[in-house]
């Protein structure tokens, strides 16, 4: 696509930085913001940064967010950026979210669930009304104090394991020796007859969308990644679309949980695994009622989202999209866009999107020219055919340097 240079643009470009950082630090009087007070007080924009950036770091993600003057989708872009000049080192084994230190945790489809049901931090008991009382300075509210849950609680979805009644999942990717393969599945519950000959397993490692090109048709593993870091405002309109009967598939929350979990890795030259970190993770497991075939019985299937941090929001509607993509494996009728996996994947990313969006902004002068010397010469044939004897003809397209434009007192270049 052809650009040209603005003219006079290193200087307005210069001036323009100069003010977006004045602008971005605002009044002098005003004590700046520090990383700390948005780490603390602005948790789960933090949050929601480290996921869709795809890098974990609470003070970097803070960073982008002041850096990019409260925009999101900017720091998102900001994390992302670095995250391409890091080294990596191991990959991780597999999250036990099942040993998970529960901060919340709770279920739609059982009231009684083994290890209770943990409300924790949520918006979703309070009034939806503005608190005039937090434009007070200095308050300090205190938490009420609880026992923390140490044991490991068992996943909800185990219950309808247990029964066959729910679709067996399972991956198993190459391994260290003295290591998990990468996907492996821990413990592990006894599954029925019906659940085991259903259960396939893949000795490939999974897919790396960070380093491998996205192709299609795309595996689960790739679906899963890429829905990961989407856009959550995107996630959560297809997810929308989907209980409103595009793509409709009848979903219950079999178990949201949030809470710590550890990392671990496993080097080559040890040959066994070492805990390196600590991490905050959100995963919601959505149970969906699936009629069966020819080949499978009637039973749930599910779908999945996990999420750095707590982004309890965007792991639910990656759940229900994980499902709405399974409908042509399951053999049921597409219906609506969240459905068709090319076109959720390859409009997923906000750093993608913003970006081709935004480029619009760029100059597109030839581009145009062209389009308008176009159409006033489909008008000028419209005109000719239409009266043959008149006239009437439309001025021809100048170049713009002939054209009576100033440039010098153009605002382009001027800030």
């Amino acid at each position: 696509m052809p650009y040209v240079a603005v003219k006079g643009g290193e200087q307005a470009i210069q001036n323009a930085e100069a003010l977006l950082q004045s602008r971005r630090r605002g009044d002098p009087a005003i004590p700046e913001l520090t990383l700390d007070q948005i780490e603390q007080q602005l948790t789960l924009a933090v949050e929601r940064v480290m996921c869709e950036g795809s890098l974990y770091d609470r003070e970097l993600a803070a960073l982008a967010i002041k850096q990019s003057w409260g925009d999101l989708v900017e720091a998102i872009f900001l994390l992302r950026a670095y995250r391409t000049t890091l080294p990596r080192f191991y990959y991780s084994q597999p999250l036990d979210t099942s040993k998970m230190q529960l901060q919340r945790r709770i279920s739609a489809i059982f009231k009684d669930v083994p290890g209770g049901q943990r409300l924790g931090t949520t918006f979703d008991y309070i009034h939806r009304l503005l608190d005039f009382k937090l434009i007070a300075e200095g308050q300090v509210p205190t938490a009420p104090e609880a026992e923390g849950i140490t044991e490991p609680v068992p996943r909800v979805i185990d219950t309808l394991d247990r029964e066959g009644l729910m679709q067996a999942e399972g991956y198993r990717g190459v391994g260290v020796q003295g290591c998990r393969g990468v996907g492996e599945e821990f413990g592990n519950n006894s599954q029925s007859s019906i659940n085991s000959q259903q259960s396939t397993v893949n000795h490939q490692p999974p897919f790396d969308i960070t380093r491998q090109p996205l192709t299609f048709p795309a595996g689960r593993d790739a679906r899963l990644q890429n829905l990961a870091r989407a856009d959550e405002g995107f996630l959560l309109s297809l997810a929308y679309s989907t209980q409103r009967g595009y793509g409709r598939n009848h979903p219950f929350a079999g178990e949201i949980r949030m809470g710590e979990v550890e990392v671990v890795i496993c080097p080559e030259e040890l040959g066994f695994e070492i805990a390196i970190a600590d991490i905050t993770v959100t995963e919601v497991q959505m149970v969906n009622q699936f009629k069966g075939s020819k080949e499978l019985p009637a039973q749930f299937t599910r779908g999945y989202g996990l999420t750095f941090g707590y982004n309890e929001r965007k792991a639910m509607s990656m759940a229900l999209v994980d499902r709405a993509m399974r409908a042509e494996e399951l053999g049921e009728t597409i219906q609506g866009p969240a459905q068709s996996v090319e076109f959720v994947l390859s409009h997923s990313d906000n750093v993608e999107a913003q970006g081709f969006v935004q480029h619009l902004k760029l100059p597109h002068y030839i581009d145009f020219q062209s389009e308008l010397n176009l159409v006033r010469k489909i008008r000028q044939q419209q005109i000719n055919n239409q009266s043959p004897d008149s006239n009437i003809t439309l001025k021809e397209s100048q170049p713009l340097e002939n054209q009576n434009l100033n440039q010098e007192n153009s605002p382009v270049g001027k800030v």
